[in-house]
Formats: C-alpha cells, structure tokens, sequence
C-alpha cells in the first residue's frame, strides 16, 4: 500500500492515478519479519515487529506494480530514470550504512523507482519496495537536494515497515474492497465519473481507514528520511524548502473536496520540527543555497531534467506552445548579454524537446544549438546535451549523419544508441551490446524489446520471441510471458525458426527452462490467491 509524502487533488479527476492502490492486504499465514539492527545512539523506532513478512509484502507489492506497469501513465524514461538512480543510490547505501534497511528487506524488496506521467506534485511507496514520482514532482522542485528529501522520506516508509505495521488495524475484508478499485483508480484519467462512482458510499469509509497513516509514522518518516538524506550527501535545507513547497501546493490544488482522500496532510507541527532539526544541528549544511550554480553543474543538470519531466508529463499541444516561446525568449536574451542561469539552460532544454515533439525540427535543432552554446560540455551536463541532439535527429527522420554516443555504459546512453542503430539498420550491434546488457540486468523491460526488435530485424524469430517473453517477465505480466514462450516453444517444433541448428538447440533449452519457471510461479501465484480468499 504505498504511502505518499503529499497528495494534491488531481488536475483531471480527485482520485490521483495510484491513490486508491493504497493496499494492505492481511494475507494469512504471514510470519513476524526480523527489523534491521539499528545504530548506536539512534532513536527507538514505533514498535519494531511486523505482521507481514518481507516475502509476503513483496508479493503484494508486485501484484499492484503489475497494474501500473500496464497502465498507459506508466513511464520508463532512461534519461530521467538514469537521473533519479543518480539521488536513489546514495540513498539506498546511506539507509545501509544506517542500519535502516536491513539485509533481508535489501535482498527481498525490489527497490524499483517507477515514474508516472501525472502533472500532480506526488510521490508514492508500495509493498515490497516499489516507490513512484509523478513527472510534476520532477518539474516543480528547484534543486536535487528537495527531491532527495521526498525520495528519502517514501523510502523510510519502506525501511520502517509501516505497510505491515498497519495490518493489526485492519479487517480481512476492508483491503479487498480497496484492491478491487484498483484499475478504476488507474482508469482515472480516462473516465473520472468511473472513478468517483468507486469512491462512494461505503467504500468511501474503506479508502478512509486505508489512507490515513498515522501522525506518528509520519514524523518518524520525516525523522528518518532527514537522516538517511544528510548521510547521503545532500543539502538538508532541501528538506524544509520542499515542505515549503508542498504546503503551498496544497493550497493551490485542494478545493476542500473529497476530504476522505487527504491521506496525511502537511502540518505545522511537521514543517516546525524539521525547521528546528536544522537550527539545532547547525553548520553549514543547513544553510540555504542560492540560485546559482553548484560545483559540477548539479543545479543546471537538475534544471535540464525537470524541464524534461515537464515537456514528458504530455501538456498537450498547448502546454508545448507556451515552452518553446518560453526557450525563443531566452535564447534572444542571453545572445544579448550572455548571462546564462540554470533556470534559462532548463528553459532551453524543454523548448527543444517540446519543438521536437511539435514536429518543429528546424527550431528544435536551433535551439539545442543555443544550449550547447550556453552550457560547458563537461561532466555531468556533457552526455544529456549529447542524448537530446540524438533524440532531436531521430525524431526528425534523420539517422545517415547521426554521430555515435562516445561512452554507452549508462543505460540512457546504451539505450539511445540502440534506438538511433536500429533505425539505421544495425540490428547486429545492438543485440550484440543489448544482449551484454540484460545478462545482468535482467529486469530492463526496455532493452528486452529492443533486443527483440533487432533479432527480428536479423530474421532470429525464436530468439525474437524470447526476449519479448522477457520483457514482459520484467514487468510481471507472467500470462503474457506464458503465452509467448508458449509461442516461441510452437515455433521451434514447426522448424521454421530461421537459426542455426546450434545456436536454436541452446536457446530452446533455455526457452523450455523459463516456460516452466514461469508456469511453476502462475500456480503459486493462483494458490496463494485461492489462500488470500
């Protein structure tokens, strides 16, 4: 069930896209999980036992992830997810060395960041370490250091083991009347009056008493995640300033309506007590930072990546308009008197993308030019410029002249590259370096699609079909894996597979081995449903 550090009402309908897959679902049998040793001289935490075990939550986390991964709003952007592992590493290794994530929930939970195409300043934690960040998240915060403190606190959430604390306080029933609006929540966008009609009634009662997490949980959230986010590197300013933030959004968006669905809030009990952790602790950490820039181009990068999240958060037609008059103005002004900030750099950046997606190419490749003019092309700001001028020309039809991106050991940049490869026809690169890739990691969803394109280019079909089964093992649709290893498995008895014999005899071993893993875990799966009924 995830928490959610604030939630606005939504722009399009009150019922935000994963509002109503707050979930904890008493599934029976479950054991007491071990909680991770704490540090020396660390405040106690709010009762340290749990009525679910790791195991337990992470299968119900992937039971909802399922759900989003298949929802439309559901976004894998490798330029932003590179950015946002950039902040969660740290993070993840602080929660570590603090002893709040503990070996078990380390191994155990997927610790997986999706990113939601919502407009909504909102972040979410589900069962089993599943975290999401709305793309208007993104684009609002001024610096990294305000969207580490969100990440940290959803991440505290987690550590805490506040979804299996709240299992005492509910009923057997309640979760499941909750678990079935799921795809209603999820279908928000597209139908509200459908999503308002889920919320009525008695159910109302039941998003109610899931919702609401308790104050102390909160503040022990807020507690922890200021640590884990100041042991990590980052400002500890950011925290207070996001607050700051979120209390003013909340002012703009709520409309008094649906009380029931403010699940916990900004107080100023809250915004106080984070304000005099840093008065107490002092030094110079805590001091606020101003609007320049930071060493190694932190605040520029992070302007360039909220102006991404903004134009990918999908405004419409007459959400770009307004980016690239915003970006023409800037680029006049700095030619003027070459004073660049990092906020006319982000400028910048959205305007290309957003003329891009415009189909205004020319001005698109103008403007990305005035960037590359404006900003020095030096770590970390060198690869993003790269990756947009790459974006830029494969949207524009234009793959003959396109130069290929020096250093692929990031997964935008591997990514990318496999996209601007494939389009020019070199499907025998790409799965050469995409099947290095997946080996070890296993769980990109993209790369598996890529990599099935570019087999299916060579006229690999059985091996085609696998890494399509693949994918969709990475984003927990198994039905749908069944079914094309099923395939793949139909194929190789037809003969008409188009490989060699040799190489056909490997990975039909290997196709026959995950068929049966995949059936195995489809009959755990509906046996554990029949149990949870």
């Amino acid at each position: 069930m995830p928490s959610s550090f604030f939630k606005p009402n939504r722009r399009f309908s009150p019922v935000p896209i994963v509002l109503v897959a707050i979930i904890y679902i008493a599934l029976p049998g479950s054991a007491q999980a071990q909680t991770p040793a704490r540090p020396s001289g660390a405040l106690p935490a709010l009762g340290d036992t749990s009525e679910l075990s790791a195991s337990a939550e992470r299968r119900l986390g992937d039971r909802i992830a399922a759900s989003i991964y298949r929802d439309p709003d559901y976004l894998d952007d490798p330029v932003l997810s590179d950015y946002l592992q950039g902040i969660w590493q740290p993070l993840m290794t602080a929660a570590r060395a603090r002893g709040e994530l503990g070996p078990e929930l380390d191994e155990r939970f997927a610790w997986d960041v999706m990113q939601i195409r919502d407009r909504s300043i909102n972040a979410f934690a589900l069962p089993g370490g599943y975290l999401g960040v709305h793309l208007g998240l993104i684009g609002a915060v001024a610096t990294r250091d305000e969207l580490a403190s969100v990440l940290a606190h959803e991440l505290s959430h987690v550590t805490q083991r506040h979804i299996s604390r709240l299992m005492s306080k509910q009923s057997q029933q309640m979760p499941w009347l909750i678990a079935a609006m799921i795809l209603g929540a999820l279908a928000a966008n597209k139908s509200p009056d459908a999503a308002n009609a889920a919320i009525a009634g008695g159910q109302a009662l039941a998003v109610q008493n899931q919702l609401n997490f308790s104050r102390d949980m909160e503040r022990e959230a807020d507690r922890v995640g200021f640590g884990v986010m100041a042991d990590a590197g980052f400002e500890k300013q950011g925290f207070a300033s996001m607050f700051d933030k979120l209390q003013q959004a909340s002012r703009l968006n709520d409309n008094g309506a649906f009380p029931y669905l403010r699940s916990h809030p900004l107080t100023t009990e809250r915004i106080a007590e984070i304000k005099g952790r840093l008065q107490l602790e002092g030094g110079a950490n805590s001091a606020p930072k101003g609007a320049g820039e930071e060493p190694g181009g932190a605040r520029t990068l992070h302007a360039l990546m909220a102006a991404r999240a903004r134009v990918l958060a999908d405004p419409g037609v007459d959400g770009l308009r307004p980016m690239v008059a915003d970006a023409q103005r800037v680029s006049l002004a700095g030619a003027a008197n070459a004073a660049w900030t990092p906020r006319d750099a982000g400028a910048l950046y959205g305007g290309a993308l957003a003329a891009s997606r415009l189909r205004d190419h020319a001005l698109a490749r103008s403007l990305a030019g005035k960037l590359k003019s404006a900003v020095p092309a030096t770590p970390p700001l060198a690869d993003p410029l790269a990756w947009l001028v790459q974006e830029i020309e494969l949207a524009a039809g234009n793959t003959a002249g396109l130069p290929k991106l020096g250093d692929t050991r990031s997964r935008a940049a591997l990514l990318l590259q496999a996209r601007a490869d494939l389009a020019a026809g070199r499907a025998q690169e790409v799965s050469g370096a995409l099947q290095t890739w997946v080996t070890t990691h296993p769980k990109d969803a993209i790369a598996w699609q890529l990599l099935a394109t570019a087999w299916g280019q060579q006229g690999q079909s059985l091996r085609a079909i696998r890494a399509d089964a693949e994918s969709r093992v990475a984003q927990l649709d198994y039905p749908a894996a069944r079914d094309r290893f099923k395939a793949a498995q139909d194929l190789m008895r037809s003969g008409r597979d188009g490989g060699a014999a040799a190489s056909n005899y490997i990975d039909a071993s290997i196709i026959d081995t995950r068929a049966r893993e995949i059936d195995q875990l489809l009959r755990e799966q509906a046996l554990q449903e029949k149990l949870d009924r």
